[in-house]
């Protein structure tokens, strides 16, 4: 049955590419992490609804958080692979020496942005101070130090980036190709 639907993707051209996450062995731990802990919670969540009919009322504080988590950094795994939306269109048009001025500035700019978002979540954590979480009696510091690790690890993952870029002579955008 697996071959089948596999000979039907390829036939569409849809195949999956093979999912290389050696080069961010920790945040995809960390990202598997929240992920089983996040799937756990919503089946405990599930089971307390429909088989014990007393919904436990924490599971859905607890489980947003969680998903936030997931997506922060599994975002940081895709800032390490280089697989954020880019637009290459324009680079096709460019002459070669302003398309390698328009990407170092790209990854310029995301740096900047990235390390002004963690800022931002450091600022945002100040103001926050002892705010407890709704239901559960937790500080809120808790999710918002998590997105705040998140865009610290995107800023440095970025930084990475750019550096392999500069080393390389050329990024993604310039030769999508080369991915």
């Amino acid at each position: 049955m697996s071959g089948d639907l596999d000979s039907l993707a390829a036939s569409f051209g849809e195949a999956d590419e093979t999912v290389d996450l050696s080069d961010t062995f920790a945040e995809a731990w960390l990202a598997l992490l929240f992920f089983w802990v996040l799937g756990l919670t919503v089946f405990y969540q599930f089971i307390t609804r429909y088989v014990f009919n007393d919904s436990a009322a924490w599971t859905e504080e607890i489980a947003r958080y969680l998903l936030i988590a997931t997506v922060f950094i599994g975002a940081v795994i895709g800032v390490a692979k280089n697989n954020h939306i880019q637009v290459d269109f324009f680079y096709r048009f460019m002459p070669t020496g302003l398309a390698r001025a328009v990407s170092t500035l790209t990854d310029g700019l995301r740096v900047v942005f990235l390390a002004y978002a963690s800022w931002l979540t450091w600022l945002l954590m100040q103001k926050m101070g002892n705010y407890q979480m709704t239901i559960v009696n937790l500080p809120m510091n808790i999710v918002y130090a998590v997105v705040l690790l998140a865009f610290v690890l995107m800023t440095w993952r970025s930084v990475w980036i750019m550096r392999r870029h500069w080393q390389q002579g050329y990024s993604v955008l310039e030769r999508p190709d080369n991915l």
